[in-house]
């Protein structure tokens, strides 16, 4: 018997994202059917979507150690558990916690100082995300739209990307809610806080900026005044690992700065923008 786990089952791919990351990525042996980073997991057997998995081929895989996240996958991890495998859930919701996420993976199969070392690079490119939103001249006020129907405001992780990246959310008082139902807004209230931009991201399907642009009473807020609608794909945004701290937190930053800068063209001397000096 191996002293770390050597086949382990990833049910979203934050972790499987990761362990490829770390270089043990020949450990993964089923991964969830959403997964697309990296491109070459995704001829790994798929065995779950997010709230189902298909139990015979996990169980056919003979894993010792199955990674699932958050409170969306409790029943599947109690499935799991019934039926004798190892189960760990994470449930990150903060940037923070994304960063211990990796840590502990790293630990779980034998590589700490790798996964510390991945962490300490993905928190020193944000520190280039802060140096750069410390230069703009203002903070663009933003709307993040997980799903509109109903309208869901952004998880913690994202509304802090948001922030390193230079823009004020407009819930901050909603960052800390864990659950989808905790966050969500009304139209009109949207309209109330006018958000400078919108940047919808609705969790697996495209994003229709016509129904956004059209929604009643949405006309003279900023954001659509100024065609200010942005989508930003679901999987580097929305997924709580190395992804969204890497690609999501770029897209974002370069709508804010876009915003920014046609704010102020008036002025010249507008700093030019910060890029990390390493991704993983």
């Amino acid at each position: 018997m191996t002293p770390y786990p050597s086949r382990i089952v990833c049910l979203t791919e934050e972790t499987t994202e990761t362990l490829y990351i770390l270089g043990e990525g020949e450990r993964v042996v089923g991964v969830s059917a959403y997964t697309v980073r990296p491109p070459e997991a995704r001829s790994k057997p798929r065995v779950s979507a997010f709230i189902r998995a298909h139990y015979d081929r996990i169980e056919a895989l003979n894993p010792d150690l199955i990674l699932g996240f958050s409170d969306l996958q409790a029943e599947i991890a109690s499935d799991l558990i019934k039926r004798g495998h190892p189960v760990m859930v994470f449930n990150q919701r903060s940037v923070a916690e994304i960063l211990q996420m990796i840590r502990v993976v790293g630990a779980l199969v034998g590589c700490p100082a790798r996964a510390d070392a991945l962490a300490d690079r993905l928190e020193m490119d944000l520190d280039f995300y802060r140096t750069a939103a410390a230069a703009l001249p203002r903070r663009p006020r933003v709307y993040f739209e997980e799903w509109d129907d109903p309208m869901i405001s952004g998880i913690r992780w994202v509304e802090e990307l948001i922030e390193i990246a230079g823009g004020e959310p407009i819930f901050p008082e909603l960052r800390n809610a864990g659950l989808a139902k905790q966050r969500i807004v009304d139209p009109a209230e949207v309209a109330r806080r006018a958000p400078d931009i919108i940047v919808a991201s609705w969790c697996g399907k495209p994003v229709k900026k016509d129904a956004i642009t059209g929604r009643a009473g949405w006309r003279d807020i900023p954001a659509v005044r100024n065609g200010h609608v942005y989508e930003v794909k679901s999987s580097i945004i929305l997924q709580p690992g190395p992804a969204a701290l890497t690609d999501g937190i770029r897209a974002l930053q370069q709508i804010i700065l876009r915003v920014a800068r046609s704010a102020v063209r008036r002025h010249p001397g507008h700093p030019p923008s910060y890029s990390p000096r390493s991704t993983p």
